[in-house]
């Protein structure tokens, strides 16, 4: 269920112009965006895309027509922000389907295990101890930091490093 169908009148409210119904929408689908921007954005980039996600929702929910449409449509607002991000540090474009595919097709299923085995073993350890914990382990940032006794700040510093190492490795 989503959160349309359990806050229809919430969501009426808000788009009516009701300020404190705003405030409950945009509390309510937080967590949903952030864990949606979590599997869409560089680690560095999620604070960034949940928050224009939710002033884009701010701006423009008296404009959306379909509420039944609301969870789509904030879900693309984030990945186009992930993306823009995305771009805006990297230069890169990760969501840039057409070269992934182009680049998957090239690669046998072994080649590609065989590839990110490489690239793996090609990081320090460092690099490629925490990219173990995150993608493998798929431990969250704060259990990382304190396994590794570092700051959160430091753990999302050391893993947004690796994976652009791991990136340049597999792509360059």
């Amino acid at each position: 269920m989503s959160i349309v169908d359990t806050h229809m009148p919430l969501l009426e409210r808000a788009k009516s112009g009701d300020q404190a119904a705003m405030v409950e929408l945009l509390r309510l689908c937080q967590p949903d965006i952030r864990r949606y921007a979590q599997r869409h954005c560089l680690i560095s980039d999620i604070d960034d895309a949940v928050q224009e996600a939710l002033l884009t929702l701010s701006r423009r929910l008296s404009s959306v027509r379909a509420l039944a449409a609301l969870s789509g449509w904030l879900f693309r607002v984030v990945q186009r922000e992930c993306r823009r991000l995305g771009r805006t540090a990297l230069h890169f474009d990760p969501f840039d389907e057409e070269k992934l595919e182009d680049w998957l097709a090239a690669h046998s299923t072994d080649a590609l295990r065989m590839e990110l085995a490489s690239a793996l073993d090609s990081l320090p350890d460092t690099y490629r101890q925490i990219i173990l914990l995150r993608d493998f382990e798929e431990l969250t940032i704060g259990e990382i930091a304190e396994r590794l006794a570092l700051t959160p700040a430091a753990a999302k510093s050391r893993l947004h490093r690796a994976r652009l190492l791991a990136r340049e490795y597999l792509l360059g």
